[in-house]
């Protein structure tokens, strides 16, 4: 189970691997740029796989009650492979709180299991992190970049992937319910070359607990935060005026619903349709349609996820103070 992921672009890998780290523009921060760079290549000389059930076992309670601020509701999880490699493609949102991810961690191991292997690819600089690195690493991510995610497939595991990354994460607050992908394909490309099924899944609710004013990709520039592929420096609005992802504020208890949608299989082609840009297109075109069809549904059915979240957190509390012995 991993929940810090990163986007796909060439199939199998990012839009520009680790390698590209030390390459573009300076900025505000260049001077650190090269030693990250350096480091972010040693932490990814280390074991590939490095996931650790008994550790992910030991984390769940505290994963449960994180997800139960957002009130979560999970609905279609018939539609994930109870065995077998599968490609699961969501969209991301709400930052670094992404309670979407979360849960949908947790729904991989309710429907398969903790022995059968899951990964989810992580953003390369987070292996660099003191600390964060190994605790990825163990609780089942595995870096963008790289071949990794192809062959976490061919192990028969299920790979969650992410690819609208910071880009959609980030999206401003009137952009809360559109699916963005970012134009990254490669996720396409991963599944023709592997020939596995892809289930999408969905998340409405999760980025209207954060108001994201702008996704600051100007002064994501201006700091040199490119250079490591960073192309956000988002500005937030806070209880107390704007701020930025420096000083975020907290979430708001939203609830949220994840529906995992019918697989889709394109693998009729052939491994060889991985290379022909227009059936890459056509896919990439059938799974955000087929997303946002399901979001503008769920944002029919809840069209208030933050009174609705709050509206249950009341009702807990007043269940828990209701059945509280004097």
């Amino acid at each position: 189970m991993t929940v810090i992921t990163g986007r796909t672009d060439s199939y199998g890998g990012v839009e520009a691997g680790a390698h590209g780290h030390g390459h573009g523009s300076g900025g505000v921060l260049a001077p650190l740029m090269g030693p990250l760079s350096h480091r972010i290549e040693h932490e990814l000389g280390g074991p590939l796989f490095q996931r650790d059930p008994a550790f992910i076992e030991r984390q769940l309670a505290l994963v449960a009650r994180y997800t139960s601020f957002f009130s979560p509701e999970v609905k279609g999880l018939e539609n994930l492979p109870a065995t077998g490699p599968v490609l699961v493609v969501g969209n991301h949102s709400c930052l670094m709180y992404m309670p979407d991810a979360w849960v949908v961690g947790q729904s991989l191991i309710e429907r398969r299991g903790l022995d059968q292997p899951a990964y989810a690819l992580a953003y390369d600089l987070l292996f660099s992190v003191p600390g964060v690195g190994p605790f990825l690493r163990r609780i089942g991510a595995i870096p963008a970049g790289g071949r990794e995610a192809e062959l976490a497939l061919q192990q028969g595991a299920a790979v969650v992937v992410y690819p609208g990354g910071d880009t959609e994460a980030c999206r401003p607050w009137c952009q809360r319910d559109q699916v963005d992908l970012a134009g990254h394909k490669g996720f396409v490309r991963l599944a023709l070359h592997a020939g596995v099924p892809v289930v999408p899944v969905v998340t409405h609710g999760s980025h209207h607990a954060v108001v994201v004013v702008s996704r600051g990709g100007r002064l994501a520039t201006a700091l040199g935060l490119n250079r490591l592929r960073i192309n956000v420096f988002p500005i937030l609005l806070g209880p107390f005026g704007l701020t930025s992802i420096l000083t975020p504020p907290l979430p708001l208890p939203a609830a949220i619903t994840v529906e995992f949608l019918p697989a889709l299989n394109w693998s009729g082609r052939g491994p060889e349709a991985a290379n022909d840009p227009d059936f890459v297109d056509d896919c990439y075109a059938e799974i955000t349609s087929t997303m946002q069809s399901a979001l503008d549904r769920l944002r029919a059915e809840h069209p208030h996820p933050v009174m609705r979240g709050v509206a249950n957190l009341v009702r807990h509390v007043g269940a828990r103070a209701g059945g509280a012995t004097p």
